[in-house]
């Protein structure tokens, strides 16, 4: 078998190198835009913004985006995708579109239809064996290459809706696995089938030992929950007792960050890590190298984007577009500085504001971190406090007070005129909530100047420790178990007082004390 193994890892290396030849990502991304124009330059939405004039234009980029609008979700449904789901044909890209990925976000909106079209799927499975190439630059036993490979997402038994099939993306992706990937794919089809997720996790356990799995793919959090419930079922010390060629962990949905510590005590030894941008509407990243979290931009795999500098200049504080902001191509963007993303897809998806904020870390390798969404920040006051300051926040209350943070939501609130955060943070082992506070504020200061200056003043911390698994209770009564499916890291309005009584409800009944107190 290392015979195999080495062999596998030679051929992967040359795709690698093959896929990082000296490219300029300006003329990638410019081909991936004629193509894009091109290809639906026929249909209602190329007839109706001109596509065929405008693939005359010298300046193509700019002229896209003087004549295409920008769109989110509810505008490309209103006018475009609810044509699409009726069955439709050539509405925003050519042909009947098969298969719609369901997506909730995390704002806690209904469900979204994303069009998922064929070119889409295939485009998909080209950045997954383009990020298993990435493997190579890695250190990994070549014995690795020949071991199964775990996928965690939705059930495969994906809803019959007559013209077109819908479902969680990872569970339209698993239905039809690449060839490539059918050997080694676990926990099979008939397993991948089954819609209860505790039903699904359940038999994954108990088949688990007859696997000898290499990788591990999926959200961290549903992962962990996964491994816990093998490990428990076959009362073991950790995973490794039973998958000892276990080596590394794919992930993504999710800063991983803050879970890490937690995480790791399932294993005898450390995993490689890599972290991938897989969103329902594309893939837009993966990390391809060790020692950083900085994910690769996919600039040739049917996508294009755009980046609007996330500011009070071009956002309001609910996430929502104030202006009409210049859109930046990828060699206008600049390192450091938080973009809201915009993406033209294979799928029709056309200068579609995706949700999520990024930064650059990179150019000269087309880096970038996921830094949040545009929904979920918090400036109450002027903050500015993104997401990814939450994470940092809560990785330093880990690795200062040796706990394990499993899931954690802040909401606003305004209490006797004062504006206050409020934390709920799901903690093992429970632990004093006012000490958790001190540190949080204490690392948001270091990492923000616009909080330390409003907390100086305006602003107060208030947390609520919590039993984890009052964050997952609330996710199974929501019908969001497993899949890509994800607890949201700020909530507000309608969707916080829910939670608000929810975790009050749920702290009465345990006879634990609440620390927030409940105002709604």
């Amino acid at each position: 078998m290392p015979f195999f193994g080495n062999l596998i890892r030679r051929g992967l290396r040359i795709g690698e190198k093959m896929g990082h030849r000296q490219v300029d990502p300006m003329q990638l991304q410019a081909h991936t835009l004629r193509r894009l124009l091109k290809r639906a330059q026929h249909t209602a939405f190329g007839q109706y913004y001109d596509f065929k004039d405008l693939l005359k234009a010298d300046a193509l980029a700019t002229e896209f985006q003087n004549k295409v609008p920008i769109f989110d979700y509810d505008a490309m449904y209103e006018h475009w995708w609810h044509m699409t789901l009726r069955g439709v044909e050539n509405v925003s890209w050519p042909g009947k579109v098969k298969y719609f990925a369901l997506s909730s976000g995390t704002s806690g909106a209904p469900s979204k239809h994303i069009p998922v079209s064929d070119e889409m799927r295939r485009a998909m499975r080209h950045a997954g064996l383009k990020m298993f190439f990435a493997l190579t630059n890695f250190d990994v036993d070549p014995e690795l290459y020949t071991k199964p490979m775990l996928m965690l997402g939705g059930s495969s038994d994906l809803q019959n809706q007559g013209d077109y099939f819908m479902g969680d993306l990872s569970g339209i992706n698993a239905s039809q696995p690449p060839f490539w990937l059918r050997p080694y794919y676990k926990p099979g089809t008939e397993i991948a089938r089954i819609r209860d997720w505790n039903e699904r996790i359940n038999e994954i356990a108990r088949l688990a030992p007859e696997w000898d799995i290499g990788f591990i793919v999926g959200i961290p959090s549903w992962l962990q929950l996964m491994i816990e419930r093998i490990i428990e079922y076959h009362q073991l010390d950790n995973i490794h007792q039973i998958w000892p060629n276990l080596q590394v962990c794919v992930h993504g949905g999710i800063a991983f960050e803050p879970l890490k510590k937690g995480f790791e005590k399932l294993f005898a030894h450390p995993l490689v890590y890599m972290d991938t941008y897989l969103a329902s509407e594309g893939f837009i990243s993966y990390q391809d190298r060790p020692d950083t979290r900085a994910m690769r931009l996919l600039v040739r795999n049917g996508i294009f984007f755009e980046f609007i500098p996330f500011n009070s200049t071009n956002f309001d504080e609910d996430g929502q577009l104030i202006s009409h902001p210049q859109a930046l191509t990828i060699g206008q963007v600049q390192e450091g500085v938080d973009y809201a993303l915009l993406i033209s897809t294979c799928s029709g998806a056309w200068r579609y504001l995706i949700g999520d904020t990024v930064r650059f870390t990179d150019k000269q390798r087309w880096e970038i971190i996921i830094t949040g969404r545009i929904k979920h920040f918090l400036s109450i006051c002027g903050e500015h406090l993104s997401v990814d300051n939450m994470n940092q926040g809560i990785q330093q209350v880990e690795e200062k007070l040796n706990v394990n943070i499993r899931e954690f939501t802040v909401g606003p609130s305004v209490q006797e005129g004062k504006y206050v955060h409020q934390w709920y943070i799901g903690c093992e082992p429970i632990t004093d909530s006012v000490t958790v506070a001190r540190l949080l504020d204490e690392c948001l200061k270091e990492v923000n100047d616009d909080y330390r200056t409003e907390r100086g003043s305006l602003l107060h911390i208030q947390v609520q420790i919590l039993p984890a698994d009052i964050f997952y209770q609330w996710q199974e009564s929501k019908g969001k178990m497993g899949g890509q499916n994800k607890f949201p890291r700020v909530m507000k309005g309608k969707q916080l007082a829910e939670w608000e009584n929810f975790v009050h409800q749920k702290l009465k009944t345990r006879g634990i004390k609440a620390s927030i107190p409940h105002s709604r």
